[in-house]
C-alpha cells in the first residue's frame, strides 16, 4: 500500500458493507489529493463510522509519510552539507563571487538542516508526552514560576494605568471603564504590551499538528459521533477534543443559572479579571477599594492543564467532559481550548468553523487542515443564518439609552478617543431608529409608525439612515478592541440588573439622576409584561424574556454593525415597520453565503461535505462552491445506495384518494372540505393495514391545525382514534421528549396486548421538531405519510430577494431560472429529511406515501434520494396503491425480519 494508490483495506470494528468500503476509499483519495468532496450516504448505512475510519486512516498514513519525508530530507541535507564542506576545503576561493555564492548556499543548507532537526525534536517530544499521558504518568510542569511572572507583568501594567488624582469613590467602577483605545494605524507596541495579560501560559501554547475538524449541527449529533469514535479501532490511539460554548460547558452553577449565553460569557470574563485582582491582593499589592468580587474556583491553570492532558489521553463526549471537570475541579470550556493544538480530531458545532470571528476567538486554525461538515444538506441556509443579524426598535432604543447614560456617568474618566467612538456608535443607532420612523430618547412602545416592509441594498440603507459618512470598519475594530459590549453589560447589570430602583441605594443624587432614565425605561417594559394577560405556562416565558430584556443588547448591535460591512451586492437590509417602533425591526439578509465559505475552502487542505441526502448536488455546487471560486477539477462526488434490500421499502406517489378525488394540495385547493375529507379517508385506510406507528407530516403548523379541527368536527378524528392512538407534535421543545416517549410506549403496549388499537398515529409538521434528527426506526415508523408539498411562502420579501439575486448571478439551466430552482429545492430538501425518518438500519422496513399528484412529475421525482426514487411507484387511482400497501405488510407479517 502506498499513499499514491490509496488504501485497499481499512481498520473497522466489524466486516464493513461494500458501500462502506467504497465510501472510505473515495474519502481517502479525496483527502490525499486535497479536494472538496460531496459525500452522500443514507442514514442507516454507517456513514459516521465510514467517515471516522476513512479519515483517520488517511491522517495516520499522512503523518507517517511526513515523518519519512522529513527524515529523508534531513539525511540528504546533512550529506550535502558534508560534501560541500569537503569541496570547499580543496577548491580555490580566489574569485569573490564564487565565495559569496558558496557562503549563501551553505548557510541555506545549514538553516534547512537546523529547521528539520528542530521539527523532528518537537515531534518526538509531542509523541513522548502523549504516550506518557496515555500511560497515566503524572506530568509535572513549572507552572508556579510562570504564574508569578504573569502576575508581576499584570501588576506593572495596572500600576502604569493608575492616576494619583483619581477620586476614591469611583474606584469600585474601574472594571467598567473602557481602556484607552488606539486604532490600527496608531502605536502598535503599546497595543501589544496591553494585550500581555491575555497571553496563554507558554506551556499551554503549542504548535498545531495536522488535524481533522469534524462539525455537525447539534450537540446530540456531535455526541453520537464521539460515541462512534469510542467504538472504532482508533479509540485508543486518537487525541480527540470536543468543543462547545460556555453555555454548554460551564460547570459553575452560579454562572450557569444566568441562562442567556451573553450573560454567561460576560460573567465568566468578569470572574477571570476578578481572579487577577484577588491574586494581587494576596501578594500584597495595593487593592482598589470596593466590595469583594467573586472569582471562578474552576479557572485554575494547573487544574486545567491536568484536565487537558486527560482529555488528550482518552476520548470524551461533552457529558463526560463535564463530569471530568467537576472531578478535577477544572473548567472544561478552557481546558478543551488548550487541548486544540495537539489534538488530532476536533469535534465542534457548525458555527465555530463557519464564522470567522468565532474561529479566531476559539483558537481554531484551518490552514492546511481538513474540515468535515456532516449533516450538510442545509449548509447554505446555515451560513446565511449565522451571518445574518436582526435588531428590533426596542433593542435599539434600549442600547442608545444605556450607552448614553454610560458615557454620561464616566465622561470625566474616558479618554477623548473613546468618547469620539461612543458618539459615533450613538449616531449610528439614532440613524437606525430614524429609519424605523422613531426617535431616540422616547418610549418606543408609544411611538407609532407607518407599517410596511422595505428591501434595501446596504449602500442605500446607509444613505437612508444618514450614516454613510461613518467608517463601520473602524467601529467594528473598536468594538473588538474596547470590549464595549461587555463593559456596558456589566454597567447595566450593576445598576439595573436587580430591578431595584437606584434611589434605594445610599449613593449620590447625581448618580441616581444619571441612571434614572435607564431604570424607568426597564421598569416600563417589565410592567407591560407583568400586566399583560398570559397563561401560567407563558408567565415562565415572560420571566425568561425579562432576564434577556435587562441585559445589554449592545452585542446584537455589534453583530448588526459587522453585517453592514459586507459587500453591497452580497446582502440586503429588510426594514420591517410595525404599528409601533418597539415592534419594528431592521434585518440584514445574507444573499451570498459563498463569500464566507470561500475562506474555509481556501485555507483548508481538503473539505468534506457529507449528508444523508445532498440532492440536488448541481445547485449545491453552483451556489456554494463555484460561487466561492472552486474549480470543477477540485470537486469530487460520491453517492451510495442504501444497505436495505429493495423489498424492504415501498415508496408510493398517490394521485387520488378512495373516492376518486384528485390530490392537489395547492394553496388554492387544500382548504376545501372535500380535500380534507379525502385525506382523512386515506389515513383511515392506511391505519387499517399498517402495524405499529404511522407518522403523518403536514406542510405547515397552520394547515395541521385547520385539517385536524375539520376532522374533529366531522368525526374523522374519532374514527382514526379507534384504530390508532393519536399524538401531535408539541408546540414547545421541552415537551418533545415526553410525547416521543408516550408514542413509543403506546406502540410497544399495543404490540403486546393485541387489542383493538394496532399502534399509534403521530401528526407532525415538515421542518418542525420531528422532521430532522428523530429516529422512527422499526415499529415506531412503519409508514410515513406526506400530505401535500411543503413549498415556502413565495410572498416572503426575503425569499423574493434571494430568488432575484440568484436569477441575476447564477446561470440558468434546464429551462428554469435559479430562483424557481431554489423554491423547488427548498421544498424537496424538507420532504427528503422528513421521509428519511423511517428507515434507520439494514433490517428495517417501511412504506412512504406521498399524497399529491405533483410528486409524479419527473423533475420532482428526480430530487428524491436515488435509493428511494428507483423504488417509487406512481398510482393514479387509490385501489392499486392500497393493494400494494396491504401486500407489502402482509408479506412482512408472514416473514418477520
Amino acid at each position: 500500500m502506498t499513499m499514491e494508490t490509496g488504501r485497499s483495506t481499512f481498520p473497522f470494528p466489524y466486516q464493513p458493507y461494500t458501500i462502506q468500503e467504497q465510501f472510505m476509499k473515495a474519502l481517502y483519495t479525496t483527502l490525499d489529493q486535497g479536494k472538496v468532496g460531496i459525500f452522500e450516504s443514507p442514514t442507516g448505512t454507517g456513514k459516521s463510522l465510514s467517515l471516522i475510519c476513512g479519515a483517520l486512516s488517511w491522517l495516520t498514513d499522512h503523518e507517517e509519510k511526513k515523518k519519512q519525508e522529513a527524515a529523508a530530507l534531513l539525511q540528504d541535507g546533512e550529506a550535502a552539507l558534508s560534501t560541500n564542506t569537503a569541496q570547499a576545503s580543496t577548491s580555490s576561493s580566489s574569485a569573490e563571487p564564487d565565495w559569496i555564492t558558496d557562503f549563501v548556499q551553505k548557510k541555506a543548507e545549514r538553516d534547512l538542516v537546523s529547521k528539520l532537526k528542530e521539527e523532528e525534536l518537537r515531534r518526538k517530544k509531542r509523541e513522548e508526552r502523549l504516550e506518557m499521558i496515555r500511560n497515566n504518568v503524572q506530568l509535572k510542569y513549572a507552572m508556579k514560576r510562570k504564574s508569578c511572572e504573569e502576575d508581576e507583568a499584570f501588576k506593572l501594567l495596572q500600576l502604569s494605568k493608575e492616576e494619583p488624582g483619581e477620586e476614591p469613590g469611583n474606584q469600585e467602577d474601574e472594571d467598567l471603564i473602557i481602556a484607552e483605545y488606539e486604532s490600527d494605524d496608531e502605536s502598535k507596541s503599546k497595543s501589544r504590551f496591553c494585550g500581555a495579560e491575555d497571553d496563554e501560559d507558554e506551556d499551554l501554547v503549542e504548535e498545531h499538528v495536522t488535524k481533522i475538524y469534524y462539525c455537525s449541527r447539534t450537540h446530540s449529533q456531535l455526541a453520537q459521533f464521539v460515541h462512534e469514535v469510542q467504538k472504532s479501532p482508533f479509540s485508543k490511539d486518537i487525541s480527540l477534543v470536543t468543543l462547545g460554548s460556555r453555555q454548554n460547558m460551564c460547570i459553575n452553577e452560579e454562572v450557569r443559572r444566568l441562562g442567556s449565553i451573553q450573560r454567561i460569557n460576560d460573567r465568566c470574563l468578569e470572574m477571570q479579571k476578578n481572579k487577577h485582582e484577588k491574586q494581587q491582593s494576596e501578594e500584597g499589592v495595593k487593592r482598589k477599594r470596593g466590595t469583594a468580587k467573586s472569582v471562578c474556583p474552576f479557572y485554575k491553570a494547573s487544574a486545567m492543564q491536568q484536565m487537558r492532558d486527560e482529555v488528550l489521553g482518552t476520548v470524551h463526549d461533552i457529558e463526560q467532559l463535564l463530569k471530568l471537570g467537576r472531578e478535577t475541579h477544572s473548567c472544561p470550556y478552557y481546558a478543551t481550548r488548550h487541548a486544540i493544538p495537539p489534538a488530532q480530531l476536533v469535534v465542534l458545532p457548525y458555527q465555530m468553523v463557519l464564522h470567522e470571528a468565532t474561529r479566531h476567538a476559539s483558537g481554531i486554525h484551518l490552514k492546511g487542515q481538513v474540515v468535515i461538515i456532516d449533516e450538510a444538506h442545509n449548509l447554505s441556509d446555515t451560513l446565511s443564518c449565522i451571518h445574518s443579524a436582526e435588531l428590533s426598535g426596542a433593542q435599539l432604543c434600549r442600547a442608545h439609552s444605556q450607552l448614553s447614560q454610560y458615557a454620561d456617568r464616566y465622561r470625566s474618566r474616558l479618554k477623548a478617543k473613546n468618547l469620539m467612538y461612543i458618539k459615533q456608535v450613538l449616531f449610528v443607532i439614532e440613524g437606525l431608529v430614524r429609519v424605523l420612523g422613531g426617535k431616540v430618547g422616547q418610549n418606543p412602545q408609544t411611538q407609532t409608525t407607518q407599517a410596511g416592509t422595505e428591501m434595501l441594498t446596504i449602500n442605500n440603507f446607509l444613505f437612508k439612515a444618514q450614516i454613510d459618512n461613518i467608517n463601520l470598519f473602524k467601529l467594528q475594530r473598536y468594538f473588538e478592541k474596547s470590549m464595549i459590549s461587555r463593559k456596558l453589560s456589566g454597567f447595566v447589570e450593576k445598576y439595573a440588573g436587580s430591578g431595584v430602583s437606584l434611589q434605594t441605594h445610599s449613593s449620590s443624587n447625581k448618580e441616581n439622576r444619571r441612571t434614572e432614565g435607564l431604570n424607568l425605561y426597564l421598569q416600563t417594559l417589565q410592567n407591560k409584561q407583568i400586566t399583560s394577560p398570559v397563561s401560567s405556562a407563558d408567565q415562565q416565558g415572560s420571566v425568561e424574556e425579562e432576564k434577556v430584556l435587562s441585559a445589554s443588547p449592545m452585542m446584537q448591535v455589534e453583530g448588526f454593525f459587522m453585517a453592514l460591512t459586507n459587500t453591497n451586492t452580497d446582502g440586503r437590509v429588510v426594514v420591517h415597520r410595525q404599528v409601533t417602533v418597539s415592534d419594528s425591526s431592521v434585518k440584514f439578509l445574507l444573499l451570498n453565503p459563498a463569500v464566507h465559505f470561500a475562506q474555509v475552502l481556501k485555507e483548508c487542505r481538503a473539505v468534506i461535505i457529507a449528508g444523508g441526502t445532498m440532492q440536488p448536488v448541481s445547485d449545491f455546487k453552483q451556489e456554494l462552491l463555484f460561487s466561492a471560486g472552486v474549480g470543477e477539477e477540485r470537486i469530487t462526488e460520491f453517492s451510495c445506495g442504501h444497505v436495505i434490500p429493495p423489498e424492504n421499502i415501498l415508496p408510493i406517489v398517490l394521485c387520488s384518494g378512495p373516492s376518486g378525488q384528485e390530490l392537489d394540495f395547492t394553496f388554492q385547493n387544500r382548504d376545501s372540505p372535500r380535500m380534507m375529507d379525502e385525506t382523512g379517508r386515506i389515513l383511515s385506510n392506511i391505519c387499517n393495514v399498517v402495524p405499529g406507528g404511522v407518522v403523518c407530516f403536514f406542510p405547515s403548523y397552520e394547515y395541521s391545525r385547520r385539517i385536524i379541527s375539520h376532522w374533529e368536527a366531522s368525526g374523522a378524528l374519532a374514527r382514526l382514534g379507534n384504530k390508532k392512538k393519536i399524538f401531535q407534535e408539541p408546540k414547545k421543545a421541552n415537551q418533545l421528549e415526553q410525547v416521543l416517549s408516550d408514542f413509543s410506549r403506546c406502540i410497544q403496549r399495543c404490540a403486546l396486548d393485541g387489542g383493538s388499537l394496532t399502534g399509534a398515529l403521530l401528526f407532525s409538521v415538515v421542518g418542525g421538531k420531528m422532521s430532522e434528527g428523530i429516529n422512527f426506526s422499526d415499529d415506531l415508523g412503519r409508514c410515513v405519510v406526506m400530505v401535500g408539498m411543503p413549498y415556502p411562502n413565495i410572498k416572503s420579501p426575503e425569499l423574493l430577494e434571494k430568488m432575484s439575486y440568484l436569477d441575476k448571478h447564477l446561470p440558468h439551466s434546464g429551462g428554469r431560472s435559479p430562483g424557481q430552482a431554489l423554491i423547488d429545492n427548498l421544498c424537496m430538501k424538507a420532504v427528503n429529511q422528513s421521509i428519511g425518518r423511517a428507515i434507520r438500519h439494514r433490517g428495517d422496513y417501511s412504506s412512504i406515501v406521498l399524497c399529491d399528484r405533483r410528486y409524479s412529475r419527473p423533475a420532482t421525482l428526480s430530487k428524491l434520494p436515488t435509493w428511494i426514487k428507483d423504488r417509487t411507484s406512481t398510482h393514479t387511482s387509490f385501489g392499486p396503491a392500497f393493494a400494494a400497501l396491504r401486500k407489502f405488510f402482509l408479506e412482512k407479517k408472514q416473514r418477520p425480519m
